[in-house]
């Protein structure tokens, strides 16, 4: 299949292929091409770009993990909702506790009532505990399940992603480099997901997982921030319909978005955005 660039609302497809390249699978060397080609890699075009590159890998990685833990029994196992709850925030609970505000903004698109139920469902099943001032931690068995999470993982991004052995360790390093650069813009989500726990023997191809997975609410505050400088609320947003004010929104978000990426060289940032492509998943 072509490769296809989005950039600010519409799709390209690019169908030249690199003489040598595997067939229905573009080379990093064609990407890296096509990219400079076709797109300008400054920081508020660039975030665009990768965003859907981010988001393909991490669901990729969480939809396998999920469906292979499915069929793993867990003791004190709480409803699915719940437990997809536990998943979701399980790079920040085995780094530190996530506040109210921080669960507010992470499930800032979700109805309120069924967050609380989903919190309730993990308190109730002993994985987690509250703080004095309303904030959430894992117990010692939610943390043991959230470490066998964690290993599923790490076995579903090294089978998915071993053919590609080489370059994960630069890939996971640039990924590192914006997680770190992204605390000094991120909003609530991000701070409260971000640095991701990082297990002393984990793999490149894991620490790229979880590096993505985090740096994709950086962008999740950057679009709540643009909508509400624009006087919109979360259910106002989604009712917005295409149109001038969308795209305002949407440049803003870019523009935020794009701050962690300046910390990249333009050559980075193509190294990085065609080593992800050529990541299968």
């Amino acid at each position: 299949m072509p490769s296809r660039v989005v950039r600010h609302g519409y799709s390209r497809t690019v169908r030249q292929w690199c003489p040598g390249s595997v067939p229905g699978r573009p080379s990093g060397n064609w990407y890296r091409r096509a990219v400079a080609d076709l797109a300008d890699v400054s920081p508020d075009r660039y975030a665009p770009l990768i965003a859907p590159v981010i988001e393909r890998l991490t669901l990729a990685v969480v939809n396998k993990a999920m469906a292979r833990a499915a069929g793993t029994p867990v003791p004190h196992a709480a409803a699915p909702g719940a437990m997809r709850m536990l998943g979701q925030l399980r790079t920040a609970l085995l780094a530190r506790s996530v506040t109210a505000a921080g669960l507010a903004a992470v499930y800032r698109y979700r109805d309120a009532d069924d967050v609380r139920r989903d919190v309730e469902g993990l308190l109730a099943a002993g994985l987690i505990d509250k703080t004095d001032d309303d904030a959430i931690q894992p117990t010692g068995t939610g943390r043991a399940v959230l470490t066998e999470m964690y290993k599923v993982s790490a076995d579903v991004a090294r089978e998915s992603w071993g053919s590609q052995e080489g370059s994960l360790a630069g890939l996971s390093d640039l990924a590192g480099r914006l997680v770190h650069a992204a605390l000094a813009t991120g909003g609530p989500a991000y701070t409260a997901m971000a640095p991701p726990y990082e297990p002393p023997d984990a793999t490149a191809a894991l620490l790229l997982h979880t590096r993505l997975s985090v740096l994709r609410y950086h962008r999740a505050d950057a679009h709540a921030a643009a909508w509400q400088a624009a006087g919109l609320t979360s259910v106002t947003m989604r009712q917005l319909p295409a149109g001038p004010s969308r795209d305002a929104i949407e440049a803003e978000t870019n523009r935020r978005a794009g701050g962690p990426y300046a910390t990249l060289s333009p050559d980075e940032r193509i190294t990085f955005l065609a080593g992800l492509a050529a990541l299968p998943g």
